[in-house]
C-alpha cells in the first residue's frame, strides 16, 4: 500500500519490452529497499526484481501494460516514485493501492493564480467532488467533477515534487480511483441497494 506522497522523481534508465512484458530500470537512493520489496512507478505497483548498487531493476507484465502508461515510456523519461508505506508513518494522503483502473487524457490545463488547474478525460462513476483520487500516484483532491471528466487543482509543491509538472494537453496519465468507492460500489452492486435496518445491524452499523 502507498499514500500517494511522491518521495522522489527518477529517469528511466532503461526499458525494454517484448512478448512476455517490459523491465524497468531506475535510479533511486533507497537504502532500505530489498529485493521483492514494492515500489511505485508512477502509481504502478511493481516489485523490486534486482539492485545494483542505486540501480534498480523491476519486471513489469503485460496486464500491467495493457492498463497502465508504463507502456508508452521510453529512456530517459521522469518517473514518480514512492517505496510502500510503513504502519507508523503518518497517512498524509489517502490510501492508495498501486493497482491501475485506467489511463486518462489530459484536456485543459489552465493556470489559477499559484495553482494549475488540470482536466482530465475519464469515466467519473467513482469520482466525487473534493474526493480522493491517484494521478501517476501522486494522491489529489478532485475540485470538480461532470459526466466523462474530472478537475484537480494542482498548488507549487506538488508540480515541483511531481512529473505533474511535465503534463501538456493530449498527455496519457494512471487513474486509481479512492479504494473505499470501489468497495461501496461492489458492495451495493451485490446486495442490488436492499439495505434495511437489519442488515446494517448484521453488518455492524
Amino acid at each position: 500500500m502507498f499514500t500517494g506522497l511522491v518521495e522522489k522523481i527518477s529517469k528511466v534508465n532503461d526499458i525494454s519490452f517484448n512478448s512476455n512484458g517490459a523491465k524497468i530500470f531506475f535510479e533511486a537512493d533507497f537504502d532500505d529497499v530489498k529485493l521483492g520489496d514494492s515500489i511505485a512507478i508512477n502509481g504502478v505497483c511493481l516489485s523490486v526484481t534486482s539492485i545494483n548498487n542505486n540501480i534498480f531493476c523491476a519486471d513489469i507484465m503485460n496486464e500491467t501494460l495493457n492498463i497502465s502508461s508504463l507502456k508508452n515510456l521510453k529512456k530517459g523519461d521522469e518517473i514518480n516514485l514512492e517505496r510502500a508505506m510503513k504502519l507508523s508513518s503518518r497517512l498524509d494522503g489517502h490510501i492508495v493501492s498501486g493497482h491501475i483502473d485506467c489511463i486518462s487524457k489530459v484536456k485543459k490545463i489552465t493556470q489559477d493564480g499559484f495553482s494549475k488547474r488540470i482536466v482530465f478525460d475519464c469515466n467519473t462513476d467513482l469520482i466525487i467532488k473534493k474526493g480522493s483520487i491517484a494521478i501517476n500516484g501522486v494522491s489529489l483532491t478532485v475540485s470538480d467533477v461532470n459526466d466523462n471528466e474530472f478537475e484537480v487543482s494542482l498548488i507549487p509543491q506538488t508540480l515541483n515534487d511531481t512529473n505533474l509538472k511535465n503534463l501538456k494537453n493530449g498527455d496519457i496519465v494512471n487513474i486509481e480511483y479512492d479504494l473505499f468507492a470501489k468497495y461501496i460500489q461492489k458492495f451495493c452492486s451485490k446486495k442490488q441497494n436492499n439495505i434495511t435496518l437489519e442488515f446494517l445491524r448484521e453488518n455492524g452499523f
